[in-house]
Parts: C-alpha cells; sequence; structure tokens
C-alpha cells in the first residue's frame, strides 16, 4: 500500500506487505536519483513506527539523496536474541536493495538493542575487496569492503547498549544497587528470554563467548569486526540521564573515567546536545584502562578495548529540563512526537552531520 504526503516536499510511503516501510519523495525524479539506502532499526519491544517522524525527516530534507526503510521484520518478535534479530534484519535488507538495485551506498541509524542487532546484521552483509585475482585485500581504507554489494557510509546508533547491561548503573532503574544487578543478572532471561541473556553477557551457546564479545571479532559466523569498520563514520548518541533502560556509559562506549563533564547546552539548534567528541582508532596495544579499578569487570574491559580499535564520534544528550525528562530512552528517537518532540534537535543533528 502506498501513501503520500503532498507539497513539494512531499514523501510517500510502501508498506513492503513482509515487514517494514519505505519511504521516499512523491517527487518522481527525486525517488530516482535518491542512491542511498537508510535503514532505520528499532529496539526491543519496538516497531518500524517508532523512527516515522525521523524517517520523515530525512526525506524531506534530503528528497534527492536518501531511500529510507523503516525495519519492521523484528517486530513482536524482538525477545528471540540479537543474532536470531540480526538475521531477520539481514534478510530484509537484501530485499529492499532488490526492490531498488539503482541504490549505491547504505546507512544504518538504530535505537537501544537496534544498534546490537545491525552490527550482527552487517557482520553477514558483508563481503571484503577482493583483488583481480580474487585475493582478499588486506583490511585498510582502500580496501574496506562493502554491505550486502554497497558502500557503507554510517553507523549511528542511539541508546544502544555496546557494553551490554550486567555493569553497575548500566541498567539505570536498578539505582546502581549491586544486590539488585545481581538479581536482574539471574532472572533477566525470564523477562527479556534470549536476548536478555545476550544483554547481561551470560549466555552460553555450545560453550561459545557471550555474544557481546564475538560481535569485536571476525569468525565463521559473521565479519563483525570489519564490517563495522568499513563504514566512513560510526556514532553513539548517548542519554547522560535520565534513561531509566540505557545508562550513559554503556551507550557512549566510555569507562567511568572517561565520562565527560557537560553543561548546558549554548546551541540554538541542538539545544539538547551537550557534549560532541571525536575519539580516534588506537591500536590494541593502546586500549589499556588509564585508572586502576574503573569500575568495569573483565568483559566490559574487554568490549570498550575492542570498540576503541575503531574511531568513533561520540554525541551526548541531555534532555534534563523536559517536561517527558524520565522518558529519555524514548525521546532521543521522537518515538511519539504527538507526546513529546523534545528530541526533534537530536534527528537535525544526525540529519546535519549525514554522510552523503
Amino acid at each position: 500500500m502506498e501513501n503520500g504526503i503532498g507539497g513539494d516536499g512531499g514523501i510517500c510511503s510502501t508498506d513492503t506487505g513482509n515487514g517494514g516501510e519505505d519511504v521516499y519523495s512523491s517527487k518522481e525524479s527525486n525517488a530516482l536519483s535518491a542512491d542511498h539506502l537508510v535503514i532505520l532499526v528499532h529496539g526491543i519491544l519496538g516497531s518500524g513506527a517508532d523512527w516515522k517522524y525521523a524517517a520523515e525527516k530525512f526525506v524531506q530534507q534530503l528528497p534527492d539523496k536518501v531511500f529510507v526503510h523503516r525495519s519492521e521484520r523484528n517486530a513482536a518478535k524482538t525477545l528471540d536474541g540479537v543474532d536470531v534479530m540480526g538475521d531477520r534484519l539481514a534478510d530484509e535488507v537484501l530485499e529492499v536493495i532488490a526492490r531498488k538495485p539503482s541504490l549505491r551506498k547504505i546507512s544504518f541509524i538504530s535505537h537501544s538493542v537496534g544498534g546490537l542487532v545491525a552490527r550482527y546484521a552487517i557482520g553477514k552483509l558483508y563481503k571484503p575487496t577482493t583483488k583481480e585475482n580474487g585475493e582478499e585485500l588486506l583490511t585498510n581504507e582502500e580496501s574496506k569492503g562493502k554491505i550486502a554489494g554497497l558502500e557503507p557510509v554510517n553507523f549511528i546508533t542511539a541508546a544502544t547498549p555496546h557494553l551490554g547491561s550486567r555493569g553497575n548503573k548500566q541498567v539505570p532503574f536498578l539505582f546502581g544497587v549491586p544486590a539488585f544487578e545481581k538479581v536482574a543478572n539471574c532472572v533477566i532471561h525470564l523477562i527479556f528470554r534470549r536476548t536478555g541473556r545476550h544483554l547481561f553477557m551470560n549466555d552460553d551457546d555450545e560453550g561459545k563467548p557471550p555474544l557481546l564479545k564475538r560481535l569485536l571479532e571476525d569468525d565463521q559466523q559473521g565479519c563483525f569486526l570489519s564490517a563495522l569498520r568499513s563504514f566512513e563514520r560510526r556514532v553513539a548518541y548517548s542519554n547522560v540521564g535520565y534513561d531509566n533502560i540505557v545508562g550513559w556509559r554503556t551507550s557512549s562506549i566510555r569507562r567511568n573515567s572517561e565520562l565527560p563533564k557537560w553543561e548546558d547546552s549554548v546551541h540554538e539548534k541542538y539545544p539538547h546536545v551537550v557534549y560532541e567528541e571525536r575519539c580516534k582508532a588506537y591500536a590494541k596495544e593502546m586500549c589499556e584502562p588509564t585508572v586502576e579499578n574503573d569500575g568495569l569487570d573483565e568483559l566490559e574491559e574487554e568490549l570498550v578495548n575492542g570498540l576503541s580499535r575503531l574511531s568513533w564520534e561520540k554525541v551526548d544528550v541531555s534532555f534534563h529540563n523536559s517536561k517527558a525528562k524520565f522518558a529519555a530512552h524514548s525521546i532521543i528517537q521522537v518515538k511519539d512526537q504527538s507526546i513529546h518532540s523534545d528530541g526533534a534537535d537530536v534527528i537535525q543533528h544526525m540529519i546535519d552531520h549525514f554522510l552523503l
């Protein structure tokens, strides 16, 4: 089914019938020239509708550049595990590309657990660049490979628990009380099933390391590290507070000692963006903590080290002056504009800094 919004900045959306919705310009010449696929991935217990506002804003402002797809394949199935959801997302991406073979570039924007699902999916979709004789090139800027045959550009996450949820204060609604966190680690699978095990890193599939640790490597399941490295930019948007689901440290890929001191924003266009940082990639031997006993357990430390081997742009967001501040986890993606639109400047920040 196709729906349209009139006007020169008009938008069309098409329900793909098997999960997901394509969003693109209603002007035929714009829709034909748009060659940059933007995949929007929802979080746990979410759906593609959560990204409706962002999808429309991207197409309104970049009508002849982007073709947006709101992923829906995992809706109502978000407790099946990051890997299972990642496989479904990978299949969904391939179907989108098959419908529009003129696409040349690809970017992902993901919310919450969706960021981990996207990291798994790109690992399955990654193909390294090869020489004319078929030999694989070494990983570098000239041989970064492709995602589903497309050039990878932006990999953006919003409130994604990159370091998992098992650490102290990583799930803020547990109030940082070790006893509560210990109990949660033991019962999380009863509530969030396999996905919960992955988040708390107590999964043990056939004796393998936790899935989040495997996402730092290239193995028989997928080229997860090479795929993430292949994007021109990686960006982590994080709530500095009032996100009761995902803590600041895990979403911003930092140790406690690395969390910055922030002040109220002075940027009129982005009033909720309170800190920005560009982190260069570090060699493996340079990723050691600068402060002993920083509060991270061994697995968290491994995740910080592994992800720090790649460059990241980190954007810290605060809704502390918002009436709906306790819904920060949803506000950051403007999940429901009819209730709150305070995160609109965060979406605008994404668009303004989006590489085409």
